[in-house]
Parts: structure tokens; C-alpha cells; sequence
């Protein structure tokens, strides 16, 4: 099979606009009701093994090797326009992120509302990053 090249540019791009939805989701659009589904205090966030500026830095690391992966599958299904990159986002999210996540559910005793919230965010965060990445190849 024939490599074809990934847009550096683009997953930088994609990655910086998937965490960007991600601190606005876990931020001021539900960051008080993510952390209340988690049983996060305030109190219990400065207690954490990582600094915030850690947990962000290595969660942009992970959204960069999303966006990377991400755009070798855009290639490969050779996503084009808006459907394009919506068929490929719903296919990841569901085979890949729906039912890893569900294990948090099933195993782990975390409550369908916690679910539903991650996963919806999930969707739009991958939505927006499969964009830039089908539009900028």
C-alpha cells in the first residue's frame, strides 16, 4: 500500500482546535458539571498527581497524536468535504471511542450523565479536528 503524507500543519492545527473545544467543554460550558458527575472538589483538583499546566501539556501531546493518526485515516478513507469528514468522525467515535468509553460505565461504576457528556464532546472535538484535517490536506 502506498504511504501517503499527513499535513504537519493540519494536525497541528487540528489538535490545537480539538483541545480548544475541550477547554471550553470541560471549562466554563460544563466544567462544573463534569466535575460534579466526577466527585471533583476544587479542593481535590490541587491535590492531583500533575500540576494543570502537566495534565494540559500531556493532554495536547495525545490530542497531537490524535490529529496525526486521525489524518492518516482521513487519507486512507479519503474523506472529502463535509460529509466526508463527518462519516469519518462518526465511524472513529463509534467503533473506537464509544465503546472505550462505555467501559467506564460497565466497569468502573461512572454514571450514564458522565458518559453522555464525554462522549458528546468527543464527537464535536473529533468533528472539528477531522475538519481541518479534510479541508487542509
Amino acid at each position: 500500500m502506498e504511504s501517503i503524507a499527513v499535513n504537519y500543519w493540519a494536525v497541528l492545527v487540528a489538535a490545537a482546535v480539538n483541545f480548544t473545544v475541550g477547554v471550553l467543554w470541560y471549562g466554563p460550558l460544563f466544567g462544573k458539571t463534569w466535575m460534579a458527575l466526577e466527585g471533583i472538589t476544587p479542593e481535590g483538583m490541587k491535590s492531583m498527581k500533575l500540576t494543570p499546566a502537566q495534565a494540559m501539556a500531556l493532554g495536547f501531546i495525545s490530542t497531537l497524536v490524535m490529529a496525526f493518526v486521525l489524518g492518516h485515516f482521513a487519507n486512507v478513507w479519503n474523506a472529502m468535504g463535509v460529509a466526508g469528514a463527518f462519516a469519518l468522525t462518526f465511524w472513529v467515535w463509534l467503533g473506537f471511542i464509544v465503546t472505550t468509553l462505555a467501559g467506564s460505565v460497565l466497569w468502573e461504576g461512572k454514571s450514564l450523565k458522565l458518559f453522555l457528556l464525554n462522549i458528546v464532546y468527543q464527537f464535536i472535538a473529533l468533528f472539528a479536528s477531522a475538519f481541518v484535517l479534510v479541508y487542509w490536506k
